[in-house]
Protein backbone atom coordinates (compact mmCIF):
# COMPACT_ATOMS: atom_id res chain seq x y z
CA UNK A 1 0.00 0.00 0.00
CA UNK A 2 1.52 3.67 -0.53
CA UNK A 3 0.20 6.94 -0.24
CA UNK A 4 0.80 9.31 -3.05
CA UNK A 5 -0.05 13.23 -3.29
CA UNK A 6 -1.41 13.61 -6.88
CA UNK A 7 -3.50 17.20 -7.72
CA UNK A 8 -3.23 18.22 -4.34
CA UNK A 9 -5.24 14.82 -3.01
CA UNK A 10 -3.64 12.53 -0.74
CA UNK A 11 -4.62 8.94 -2.65
CA UNK A 12 -4.05 5.27 -1.58
CA UNK A 13 -2.38 3.12 -4.09
CA UNK A 14 -1.60 -0.24 -4.80
CA UNK A 15 0.14 -1.70 -6.81
CA UNK A 16 1.17 -5.17 -8.11
CA UNK A 17 4.30 -5.99 -9.34
CA UNK A 18 4.51 -7.92 -13.40
CA UNK A 19 5.78 -11.06 -13.08
CA UNK A 20 9.71 -11.11 -14.56
CA UNK A 21 9.74 -10.64 -18.21
CA UNK A 22 13.04 -10.94 -19.33
CA UNK A 23 12.86 -9.26 -22.41
CA UNK A 24 11.54 -6.07 -22.08
CA UNK A 25 10.32 -3.57 -19.25
CA UNK A 26 6.26 -4.78 -18.57
CA UNK A 27 3.32 -2.68 -19.69
CA UNK A 28 1.35 -0.66 -17.18
CA UNK A 29 -2.37 -1.03 -16.62
CA UNK A 30 -4.20 1.07 -14.29
CA UNK A 31 -7.59 -0.18 -13.23
CA UNK A 32 -10.40 2.77 -12.57
CA UNK A 33 -13.10 1.71 -10.34
CA UNK A 34 -17.14 3.13 -10.21
CA UNK A 35 -18.50 6.14 -8.02
CA UNK A 36 -20.28 6.52 -4.85
CA UNK A 37 -20.23 2.73 -3.80
CA UNK A 38 -17.03 1.12 -5.14
CA UNK A 39 -13.51 1.34 -4.38
CA UNK A 40 -10.27 -0.30 -5.70
CA UNK A 41 -11.14 -3.53 -3.74
CA UNK A 42 -13.10 -4.40 -6.83
CA UNK A 43 -9.99 -4.98 -8.98
CA UNK A 44 -8.08 -6.10 -6.13
CA UNK A 45 -9.63 -9.56 -5.76
CA UNK A 46 -10.55 -9.96 -9.65
CA UNK A 47 -8.61 -8.91 -12.29
CA UNK A 48 -5.33 -7.38 -11.32
CA UNK A 49 -3.28 -10.66 -9.78
CA UNK A 50 -4.21 -12.31 -13.41
CA UNK A 51 -2.93 -9.38 -14.98
CA UNK A 52 0.10 -9.23 -12.77
CA UNK A 53 0.68 -12.82 -13.08
CA UNK A 54 0.25 -12.36 -16.99
CA UNK A 55 3.59 -9.66 -16.73
CA UNK A 56 1.94 -6.25 -16.48
CA UNK A 57 2.65 -3.37 -14.39
CA UNK A 58 -0.65 -3.24 -12.26
CA UNK A 59 -1.41 -0.08 -10.57
CA UNK A 60 -5.00 0.18 -8.56
CA UNK A 61 -6.44 3.60 -6.66
CA UNK A 62 -8.75 4.63 -4.63
CA UNK A 63 -10.32 7.52 -6.92
CA UNK A 64 -10.68 11.19 -4.28
CA UNK A 65 -13.38 11.08 -2.04
CA UNK A 66 -13.58 7.16 -2.18
CA UNK A 67 -11.59 4.46 -0.59
CA UNK A 68 -9.10 5.06 1.69
CA UNK A 69 -8.09 8.07 -0.50
CA UNK A 70 -8.23 11.51 0.97
CA UNK A 71 -12.17 13.14 0.66
CA UNK A 72 -11.89 17.05 -0.29
CA UNK A 73 -15.55 18.90 0.11
CA UNK A 74 -15.02 20.01 -3.69
CA UNK A 75 -13.19 19.20 -7.19
CA UNK A 76 -15.44 16.19 -8.15
CA UNK A 77 -15.85 17.09 -12.25
CA UNK A 78 -14.19 14.63 -14.61
CA UNK A 79 -11.46 17.18 -15.12
CA UNK A 80 -10.41 16.64 -11.44
CA UNK A 81 -10.59 12.83 -11.49
CA UNK A 82 -8.82 13.26 -14.59
CA UNK A 83 -6.06 15.54 -13.39
CA UNK A 84 -5.67 13.23 -10.44
CA UNK A 85 -5.01 10.24 -12.70
CA UNK A 86 -2.48 12.25 -15.02
CA UNK A 87 -0.28 13.60 -11.71
CA UNK A 88 -0.76 9.95 -10.24
CA UNK A 89 1.37 8.60 -13.08
CA UNK A 90 4.10 11.10 -12.86
CA UNK A 91 4.30 10.47 -8.84
CA UNK A 92 4.67 6.52 -10.08
CA UNK A 93 7.40 7.42 -12.68
CA UNK A 94 5.38 5.77 -15.12
CA UNK A 95 5.49 7.83 -18.72
CA UNK A 96 5.18 5.12 -21.07
CA UNK A 97 1.35 5.13 -22.85
CA UNK A 98 -0.96 2.67 -20.22
CA UNK A 99 -3.58 0.67 -20.97
CA UNK A 100 -6.64 1.53 -18.52
CA UNK A 101 -9.62 -0.41 -17.47
CA UNK A 102 -12.67 1.62 -16.58
CA UNK A 103 -15.99 0.10 -14.46
CA UNK A 104 -18.85 1.89 -14.56
CA UNK A 105 -18.09 5.38 -14.19
CA UNK A 106 -14.64 4.86 -14.12
CA UNK A 107 -15.05 3.52 -17.79
CA UNK A 108 -16.28 7.17 -18.49
CA UNK A 109 -12.85 8.82 -16.54
CA UNK A 110 -11.04 6.53 -18.82
CA UNK A 111 -12.13 7.53 -21.99
CA UNK A 112 -12.05 11.02 -21.05
CA UNK A 113 -8.71 10.54 -19.81
CA UNK A 114 -7.78 8.92 -23.24
CA UNK A 115 -9.35 11.82 -25.43
CA UNK A 116 -7.33 14.61 -23.46
CA UNK A 117 -4.39 12.76 -22.88
CA UNK A 118 -4.00 10.27 -26.20
CA UNK A 119 0.15 10.33 -25.59
CA UNK A 120 -0.31 9.03 -22.13
CA UNK A 121 -3.58 5.79 -23.39
CA UNK A 122 -2.09 2.48 -25.00
CA UNK A 123 -5.58 1.44 -25.35
CA UNK A 124 -8.99 1.38 -22.88
CA UNK A 125 -11.91 -1.25 -21.61
CA UNK A 126 -14.95 -0.40 -20.28
CA UNK A 127 -16.88 -2.42 -18.43
CA UNK A 128 -20.38 -1.32 -18.48
CA UNK A 129 -19.72 2.43 -19.10
CA UNK A 130 -19.47 4.86 -21.72
CA UNK A 131 -18.24 8.29 -22.46
CA UNK A 132 -19.45 11.55 -20.92
CA UNK A 133 -22.02 12.90 -23.11
CA UNK A 134 -24.47 15.71 -22.38
CA UNK A 135 -27.23 12.37 -22.32
CA UNK A 136 -25.27 10.71 -19.81
CA UNK A 137 -24.55 13.98 -17.91
CA UNK A 138 -28.73 14.40 -17.57
CA UNK A 139 -29.07 11.40 -16.49
CA UNK A 140 -26.61 11.86 -14.07
CA UNK A 141 -27.84 14.27 -12.82
CA UNK A 142 -31.74 13.03 -12.61
CA UNK A 143 -30.24 10.26 -10.78
CA UNK A 144 -28.62 12.11 -8.00
CA UNK A 145 -31.74 14.15 -8.00
CA UNK A 146 -33.42 11.04 -6.90
CA UNK A 147 -31.00 10.51 -4.46
CA UNK A 148 -30.55 13.66 -2.97
CA UNK A 149 -33.46 15.98 -3.06
CA UNK A 150 -37.01 13.86 -4.14
CA UNK A 151 -36.94 12.24 -0.94
CA UNK A 152 -36.29 12.56 2.59
CA UNK A 153 -32.82 11.54 3.83
CA UNK A 154 -34.30 8.88 5.96
CA UNK A 155 -35.86 7.20 2.26
CA UNK A 156 -32.66 7.49 0.40
CA UNK A 157 -31.04 4.53 1.84
CA UNK A 158 -33.92 1.96 1.12
CA UNK A 159 -33.96 3.49 -2.82
CA UNK A 160 -30.59 2.92 -3.31
CA UNK A 161 -30.81 -0.82 -2.34
CA UNK A 162 -33.53 -0.49 -4.47
CA UNK A 163 -31.67 0.66 -7.29
CA UNK A 164 -28.44 -1.28 -6.96
CA UNK A 165 -30.45 -4.23 -6.68
CA UNK A 166 -32.39 -3.86 -10.04
CA UNK A 167 -28.87 -3.46 -12.07
CA UNK A 168 -27.43 -6.54 -9.53
CA UNK A 169 -27.01 -9.87 -11.40
CA UNK A 170 -27.40 -11.23 -7.79
CA UNK A 171 -30.80 -11.69 -5.85
CA UNK A 172 -31.68 -10.08 -3.21
CA UNK A 173 -32.93 -11.60 -0.18
CA UNK A 174 -29.44 -13.53 1.04
CA UNK A 175 -29.22 -11.71 4.54
CA UNK A 176 -25.26 -11.10 4.18
CA UNK A 177 -25.75 -9.77 0.53
CA UNK A 178 -28.67 -7.10 1.53
CA UNK A 179 -26.40 -6.18 4.75
CA UNK A 180 -23.48 -5.57 2.37
CA UNK A 181 -25.71 -3.63 0.12
CA UNK A 182 -26.34 -1.49 3.01
CA UNK A 183 -22.94 -0.68 4.19
CA UNK A 184 -22.61 0.55 0.46
CA UNK A 185 -25.44 2.70 0.71
CA UNK A 186 -24.72 4.19 3.84
CA UNK A 187 -21.02 4.69 2.26
CA UNK A 188 -22.04 6.57 -0.58
CA UNK A 189 -24.68 8.45 1.84
CA UNK A 190 -21.90 10.10 3.19
CA UNK A 191 -19.97 11.10 0.69
CA UNK A 192 -22.60 12.72 -0.79
CA UNK A 193 -23.74 14.54 2.14
CA UNK A 194 -20.22 15.44 3.22
CA UNK A 195 -19.12 16.91 -0.71
CA UNK A 196 -20.37 18.43 -3.68
CA UNK A 197 -20.01 15.14 -5.85
CA UNK A 198 -23.37 15.25 -6.59
CA UNK A 199 -23.39 18.37 -7.86
CA UNK A 200 -19.85 18.34 -9.33
CA UNK A 201 -19.47 14.58 -11.07
CA UNK A 202 -22.25 15.70 -13.86
CA UNK A 203 -21.39 19.33 -14.25
CA UNK A 204 -17.71 18.99 -15.84
CA UNK A 205 -16.84 18.70 -19.32
CA UNK A 206 -18.19 16.09 -21.90
CA UNK A 207 -17.12 14.81 -24.98
CA UNK A 208 -18.30 15.64 -28.61
CA UNK A 209 -19.45 13.44 -31.38
CA UNK A 210 -16.41 14.71 -33.08
CA UNK A 211 -13.52 14.04 -30.37
CA UNK A 212 -15.01 10.29 -30.09
CA UNK A 213 -13.83 10.28 -33.89
CA UNK A 214 -10.68 11.04 -33.02
CA UNK A 215 -9.84 8.57 -30.43
CA UNK A 216 -7.13 6.75 -31.83
CA UNK A 217 -6.43 4.36 -29.01
CA UNK A 218 -8.26 1.05 -29.36
CA UNK A 219 -11.47 0.36 -26.70
CA UNK A 220 -12.93 -2.07 -25.81
CA UNK A 221 -16.74 -2.49 -24.64
CA UNK A 222 -17.66 -5.32 -22.18
CA UNK A 223 -21.29 -5.56 -21.15
CA UNK A 224 -23.51 -7.46 -19.60
CA UNK A 225 -26.45 -8.64 -21.60
CA UNK A 226 -29.24 -7.02 -19.37
CA UNK A 227 -26.98 -4.24 -18.40
CA UNK A 228 -27.56 -0.63 -19.02
CA UNK A 229 -25.52 0.34 -22.22
CA UNK A 230 -26.65 -2.06 -25.06
CA UNK A 231 -28.04 0.52 -26.77
CA UNK A 232 -25.24 3.11 -26.52
CA UNK A 233 -22.43 0.17 -27.21
CA UNK A 234 -23.81 -0.39 -30.72
CA UNK A 235 -23.38 3.69 -31.14
CA UNK A 236 -19.74 3.71 -29.80
CA UNK A 237 -18.88 0.68 -31.98
CA UNK A 238 -19.98 2.46 -35.25
CA UNK A 239 -18.42 5.89 -33.70
CA UNK A 240 -14.97 4.91 -32.33
CA UNK A 241 -12.45 4.24 -35.17
CA UNK A 242 -10.83 1.19 -33.34
CA UNK A 243 -13.79 -0.26 -31.21
CA UNK A 244 -14.92 -3.76 -30.73
CA UNK A 245 -17.64 -4.90 -28.24
CA UNK A 246 -17.94 -8.16 -26.19
CA UNK A 247 -21.03 -9.20 -23.80
CA UNK A 248 -21.19 -11.83 -20.97
CA UNK A 249 -24.34 -13.39 -21.30
CA UNK A 250 -26.66 -13.00 -18.53
CA UNK A 251 -25.35 -10.39 -16.61
CA UNK A 252 -26.63 -6.79 -15.75
CA UNK A 253 -24.45 -4.04 -14.53
CA UNK A 254 -22.62 -5.50 -12.23
CA UNK A 255 -20.68 -7.53 -14.71
CA UNK A 256 -17.37 -6.91 -12.88
CA UNK A 257 -18.08 -8.46 -9.35
CA UNK A 258 -20.46 -11.04 -10.60
CA UNK A 259 -18.76 -12.44 -13.60
CA UNK A 260 -15.21 -11.27 -12.77
CA UNK A 261 -13.78 -14.64 -14.65
CA UNK A 262 -15.69 -13.95 -17.98
CA UNK A 263 -14.70 -10.03 -17.68
CA UNK A 264 -11.05 -10.82 -16.70
CA UNK A 265 -10.58 -13.54 -19.73
CA UNK A 266 -12.05 -10.68 -21.98
CA UNK A 267 -9.94 -7.84 -20.41
CA UNK A 268 -6.36 -9.89 -20.27
CA UNK A 269 -6.70 -11.61 -23.97
CA UNK A 270 -7.41 -8.23 -25.33
CA UNK A 271 -4.65 -6.00 -23.81
CA UNK A 272 -2.27 -8.84 -24.39
CA UNK A 273 -3.18 -9.06 -27.90
CA UNK A 274 -2.53 -5.54 -28.16
CA UNK A 275 0.99 -5.25 -26.55
CA UNK A 276 2.21 -8.87 -28.41
CA UNK A 277 2.02 -10.90 -25.42
CA UNK A 278 0.73 -14.14 -24.79
CA UNK A 279 -2.58 -13.58 -22.55
CA UNK A 280 -3.62 -16.78 -20.34
CA UNK A 281 -6.37 -18.81 -22.11
CA UNK A 282 -9.85 -18.50 -21.04
CA UNK A 283 -10.98 -20.93 -18.06
CA UNK A 284 -7.75 -21.29 -17.20
CA UNK A 285 -8.40 -20.53 -13.37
Amino acid sequence: MARVTANGVDLHVQRLPARPRPDTAPPTVVFLHGAFIDSLASYYFTLAPDFAAAGFDTVMYDLRGHGRSERPRTGYTLEDFSADLDELLDQLGIHHPVHLVGNSFGGTLALDFAAHRPDRTASVVVVESGPATPQWASAMSGALHETTEARPPEEALDWFVTQYGSISSTRSGDPQHDAHIARLGRAAGTLISSTTIATDIHSGRTLTDDQLRELSCPVLLINGSEGLVAEQAAWLEDLLPRCEVAVVPGQKHSVLVEASDEVCDLALEWISAHEGMSGRKAGAR
